[in-house]
């Protein structure tokens, strides 16, 4: 739950900065009203946070004994692995992106 956190935070604060930048659409920007790439972060870590709080609410309910269908909590367990192995897959990604650019010569 750290790692979803810690990019959600991340994330936060790079919607602060396109925030305080200049609000006049720059030549090849994305027509008004369509998902930026931050946006469909923030969703996809959302669905990954919503995902793990289910199972972990459905593995309360069964260690308790009032989960009736234990394959629920299987599924919703499973989901939330996948959820996050992907998130942690584009993070990844998107950390090695950015190391390479940084390694461009000017």
């Amino acid at each position: 739950m750290s790692v979803i956190g810690g990019i959600s935070a991340a994330l936060s604060n790079a919607t602060a900065l396109s925030q305080t930048t200049s609000s006049v659409p720059k030549a090849g920007s994305a027509a008004a009203g369509a998902n930026t790439f931050t946006d469909t972060l923030q969703q996809a870590i959302s669905g990954a946070s919503g995902a793990q709080n289910k199972a972990d609410a459905l593995a309360q309910q069964a260690a308790t004994g009032d989960l009736q269908d234990v394959h629920d909590y299987m599924i919703a367990a499973t989901e939330a692995t996948v959820s996050t192995e992907l998130t942690l897959a584009v993070r990844n990604k998107v950390v090695e992106a950015f190391n390479q650019i940084m390694q461009m010569s000017i």
